[in-house]
C-alpha cells in the first residue's frame, strides 16, 4: 500500500463504464489527494454516480485503471470497501432497522470497539437523536440522506465518498455534512463529494471535477466557481 504522501490516495486513469449498449462513462481521469476535497459536478445522467458506483466497488470498471490507496479495485476490491466509506445516491438503508440498529450492524461487520459515543455524537449532530430507534422505513428523504452520510463516515474512512448527500437535506443537515467533511480532511482522508449543487459543491470542496454526458469537460478551482462569474462559467461547461 502506498502513502498519501507520496501519490494520490485516489487514482482513476481513462475510466469507460458501459451497460450493454449505453457507456455512462468515457474516459474519465481524477485524482484525489490525502487531506483534500473533490467535487464530481455535472447534471444528472454525466457519469457522476456511476464513477462514484466504481470506487466504491459497487460497479466494475469496463476499461481504464481504478487504485484506492495503491490498490487495484478490479483486484482488491474487498481491501478497498475496508477503507472507504461509501453514500449511495439512493438506497442503502434498511427500512425495518432503526438508526442504532445501523449503527450496531456497521461496527459489527467493521468489528469495531467502542463506537457507541461517535455512534450518539453523529445522531445528535445531523438531528437523528431523537429517532435513534424508530424505523427508517417512515423517514423523509431528507431524513434518510443524513443518515447514509452518518453511514458512510461512521467508521473514520481513508476515503469518504458521499453522492448527492445534500439532495432534499435541510440547512442544519447541510451544516453536518460540512462538519463531517472536514474532520475527515482534518485527520488525512481524501474525500469525494457527488452533486449537482455548484453553490455547496464549492464551499465544501477544494476543486471540482465537472462531467458532462459521461465525460470530463473541466477540472477547476473551488474558487473558479464561485459568485456569478463561476456561475457562468459552469453553465457554459455544461451547454
Amino acid at each position: 500500500m502506498i502513502t498519501p504522501e507520496s501519490a494520490p490516495v485516489v487514482d482513476v486513469r481513462e475510466l469507460h463504464v458501459r451497460f450493454g449498449q449505453v457507456e455512462a462513462v468515457s474516459g474519465v481521469d481524477l485524482e484525489a489527494f490525502a487531506g483534500q476535497a473533490s467535487a464530481l459536478l455535472g447534471r444528472n445522467g454525466a457519469g457522476k454516480s456511476t464513477t462514484m458506483r466504481v470506487l466504491a466497488g459497487v460497479v466494475p470498471p469496463t476499461a481504464g485503471l481504478v487504485t484506492v490507496a495503491g490498490l487495484d479495485i478490479r483486484q482488491h476490491t474487498l481491501a478497498v470497501k475496508q477503507i472507504t466509506g461509501y453514500c449511495p445516491d439512493v438506497g442503502g438503508l434498511i427500512p425495518r432497522a432503526t438508526p442504532w440498529e445501523h449503527l450496531q450492524l456497521a461496527a459489527r461487520l467493521r468489528r469495531m470497539t467502542g463506537w457507541e459515543d461517535r455512534g450518539r455524537d453523529l445522531l445528535e449532530r445531523f438531528e437523528l437523536g431523537d429517532v435513534a430507534h424508530r424505523v427508517t422505513a417512515g423517514f423523509s428523504h431528507g431524513m434518510g440522506r443524513r443518515l447514509s452520510v452518518i453511514l458512510a463516515a461512521f467508521h473514520q474512512p481513508w476515503v469518504l465518498l458521499l453522492d448527492e448527500p445534500f439532495d432534499g437535506v435541510d440547512p442544519i443537515g447541510v451544516e453536518a455534512t460540512f462538519d463531517v467533511i472536514a474532520d475527515a480532511r482534518a485527520r488525512g482522508a481524501a474525500v469525494l463529494v457527488s452533486t449537482h449543487l455548484r453553490e455547496l459543491a464549492i464551499e465544501a470542496c477544494n476543486t471540482a471535477l465537472v462531467l458532462r454526458g459521461g465525460e470530463r469537460v473541466a477540472t477547476v478551482t473551488a474558487g473558479e466557481m464561485a459568485g456569478d462569474e463561476g456561475a457562468r462559467a459552469y453553465r457554459a461547461l455544461l451547454d
